[in-house]
């Protein structure tokens, strides 16, 4: 407390839809404002899914810190409340190094969870797990969702038997926590302490938007995308691994697998990709005190237009009691 007044930290976070230049301009944030980038997708935190997701290379992140990057291996499983706590965990540690963590993905709920909170469930157990995916292919999906109907009637009542992966964590979480999941839910959330959040929101042209994706589609074949996905099938576990069936991976297999021509593949990957962006920016439009530009994140003109505003925005409350990060020219 400063003066009676809470003290929060400055937090940026970056939303719109695929190809918008959202990692350009956290870059360009970064550089200027002394920050660390924390990642929000929710299949680039995956080793190995790099040129079908637009994940920046390496050697092209300018020595700027990525979180949440390659950070498990891909037959993992990996919740929203996987990525609260870690996310959690992260944002503490760049506060401790007075830095100003970049929020930038295009996982709309994983953004969400962190930033209004998710209900409050124990961490997965992976021995649990197994043994209900075993009890399923023994005595079928329908005998887990009714031991789950026994542990938690509401959540039964809404969870499709048939979706295994939800009825799983919800029995997980009555034998862990030793109370039902909706009893959790029910205490509600706990949005994000400490911080706040200014949010940048990129929304360029449809017209224009459409082009670079039809564009960055056939850039990622020509750069390895069909070697990419053979290597992951290639792996023992590949059944097991949920970012195979995310857009752009599931064409590829499928081509690989002689169901479709590439030609094809390329198409569709195109046209899925379009509509998913449509769906980001339904989901982005949704979010509050979004300050939003009509153009693309690697624009010079609009980096620059960013930095002004997320300036202003933090100065302005820096006269309030902002517990600010220094050095920095935000402040």
């Amino acid at each position: 407390m400063k003066d009676g007044k809470v003290e929060e930290y400055p937090l940026v976070a970056i939303v719109g839809p695929t190809a918008a230049g959202k990692s350009a301009l956290a870059l360009y944030l970064a550089e200027r404002l002394d920050g660390e980038i924390v990642n929000y997708d929710s299949v680039q935190i995956y080793r190995g899914f790099d040129i079908g997701t637009g994940k920046l290379p390496a050697a092209e992140r300018r020595g700027i810190p990525h979180h949440l990057v390659d950070s498990l291996d891909p037959g993992e499983d990996f919740t929203a409340g996987d990525f609260r706590r870690e996310a959690l965990k992260v944002l503490g540690e760049i506060r401790l190094r007075a830095k100003l963590p970049i929020l930038v993905g295009g996982t709309g709920l994983y953004l969400r969870a962190l930033l209004l909170g998710i209900f409050d469930g124990p961490p997965r157990s992976e021995r649990l797990r197994a043994r209900l995916r075993r009890l399923a292919d023994r005595r079928g999906r329908e005998f887990v969702h009714r031991l789950l109907e026994r542990l938690d009637p509401a959540s039964a009542a809404r969870i499709d038997p048939q979706d295994l992966q939800k009825v799983i964590r919800a029995v997980e979480v009555c034998v862990l926590a030793r109370e039902s999941m909706s009893a959790l839910h029910a205490r509600g959330r706990e949005p994000l302490q400490g911080f706040r959040c200014v949010k940048i929101g990129l929304n360029p042209a449809r017209i224009d938007l459409n082009a670079r994706i039809n564009q960055r589609v056939e850039q990622m074949f020509a750069s390895g995308l069909r070697e990419e996905v053979r290597c992951l099938l290639a792996r023992p576990d590949a059944r097991q691994i949920k970012a195979l069936g995310a857009i752009g991976y599931r064409q590829v297999a499928a081509a690989l697998a002689g169901e479709m021509t590439w030609q094809d593949a390329v198409g569709e990957m195109q046209a899925t990709t379009r509509q998913y962006a449509k769906r980001q920016m339904t989901w982005f439009r949704r979010e509050s005190e979004v300050t939003w530009f009509p153009a693309f994140g690697d624009d010079p003109e609009v980096q620059a237009q960013v930095l002004s505003s997320v300036n202003a925005r933090f100065a302005s409350k820096g006269r309030e009691g902002v517990d600010s990060p220094r050095p920095s020219p935000l402040f």
